[in-house]
């Protein structure tokens, strides 16, 4: 992705990348499937992150007050929250958002080291083997490797959103080149920090069954509430994590008004007339900013029915985004295998003959992954425990295509502002 950002640093992301790059013949239909499929992932990641964020508060509220009565319309009301603060900084702090994420990176950093050092010095470490060579098939499936397969989905979870960058370049200077490499830096700058984490607090885990039965609902809490033997100390570490996730969805709003922008700009939604405008005053997408809003204040309503419910869009978060890395991915793979007529251009930032290999295994890890986010967490599932995220996922692809059929197929001619540039694109 990075290659391709540097390629064609432009708002719409995927669906730019697969409109510029794919044959003639099935660009305009490819370009469109892969926009809706973006679209919808980030307004489903946005619900998501402010999701995890509510109930966190929720878990903490568990974990000091024994006694507190939980309700889901609880978490919903702290979801509002959180999208309330995403709102209001995407708005009326626009202007001050990059020095907030300067800040943000910061505490970032520092709360990492908050957590770390606390967890590492006091509570009681296991061994090496428990880490890393103990495996736990808690599902019931029939090999361990299923099982892996199926709990890789929460790591690739932690992946998404690496696109974010490349939905604002149109707001960026010199794109083609700091989108790449925010990119690779956020990827390994949060790689490192979440590997590091993740070794530690697997180190002082303690007792797990204990930690995944915790009435917080959330294992790490139990973890670190144990491990610091605090309630207050944990607290404290939690916080941290909170604070980040409030923060994360600040940006993950920011990157859904605009590739909502971005598609609607090319009629590739209902709506596209109003989701397509700038407010002149502000030079902010502030339809596309509001109904992102909206629809994380409709999504979250299905938590108060049902958590299992609203748990089906953390799944449409993997398949839908692995879905558009996917075909975007076969897109440059199939432009560098076949024979060009006229040379690619690429931009500052190129894979050489690295290029063809990585696409292989991106496209094989998008496929594993849209593949076991479909499954449920154990087998035997009922109606309670079901992973139903492949009917969340099958209604929304079914509604893009009959949206295609009636009425897009007329109206979306694919990206605009490439299409003047297309050719020049190719000729280099």
């Amino acid at each position: 992705m990075a290659e391709l950002a540097s390629m064609i640093p432009l708002s719409g992301g995927q669906y730019n990348w697969v409109a510029i790059l794919s044959p003639k013949s099935c660009s305009k239909f490819l370009s469109y499937l892969t926009g809706w499929m973006t679209v919808i992932s980030w307004q489903a990641a946005l619900a998501s992150g402010a999701f995890l964020g509510g109930t966190m508060i929720q878990g903490l509220l568990v974990l000091n007050h024994p006694s507190y009565n939980y309700h889901r319309w609880h978490g919903t009301l702290l979801f509002y929250l959180i999208i309330v603060i995403a709102l209001f900084v995407n708005t009326y702090l626009a202007r001050q958002l990059p020095k907030i994420e300067a800040m943000v990176l910061i505490i970032h950093v520092m709360g990492f080291f908050g957590i770390l050092v606390p967890l590492v010095y006091l509570a009681p470490q296991g061994n090496a083997g428990d880490v890393f060579a103990t495996l736990s098939d808690s599902g019931g499936w029939s090999s361990d490797g299923l099982s892996f397969f199926i709990g890789l989905s929460t790591s690739m979870f932690a992946f998404i959103g690496v696109d974010a960058a490349a939905h604002i370049a149109e707001e960026i200077q010199n794109a083609s080149v700091v989108i790449p490499r925010s990119m690779l830096t956020s990827v390994l700058l949060n790689g490192s920090l979440g590997f590091g984490m993740l070794v530690a607090v697997l180190f002082s885990a303690g007792d797990i069954s204990q930690a995944l039965e915790s009435p917080t609902k959330y294992p790490f809490i139990e973890i670190f509430a144990q491990g610091v033997g605090s309630n207050k100390g944990a607290t404290g570490m939690v916080a941290v994590i909170i604070a980040a996730i409030v923060f994360a969805t600040v940006g993950v709003l920011t990157a859904a008004s605009r590739m909502t922008w971005a598609f609607a700009r090319e009629q590739g939604l209902p709506g596209s007339v109003y989701l397509s405008r700038i407010e002149p005053r502000t030079s902010m997408p502030l339809w596309s900013i509001l109904l992102s809003t909206v629809i994380s204040l409709l999504l979250a309503l299905i938590n108060i029915g049902s958590s299992v419910a609203f748990n089906a869009f953390t799944g449409l978060v993997i398949a839908g985004f692995y879905s558009s890395f996917l075909i975007a991915a076969v897109v440059i793979l199939l432009k560098r295998s076949t024979k060009q007529d006229v040379p690619i251009r690429w931009g500052p930032f190129r894979l050489g003959r690295a290029g063809i290999p990585i696409n292989v295994i991106s496209i094989v890890y998008s496929v594993v992954g849209i593949l076991f986010s479909f499954f449920p967490p154990a087998v035997d599932p009922t109606p309670r425990t079901m992973n139903w995220s492949i009917a969340v996922y099958g209604g929304v692809l079914l509604f893009s295509l009959l949206f295609w059929a009636v009425y897009g197929r007329k109206v979306y001619t694919g990206p605009i502002i490439e299409s003047r540039n297309v050719e020049n694109t190719k000729r280099g």
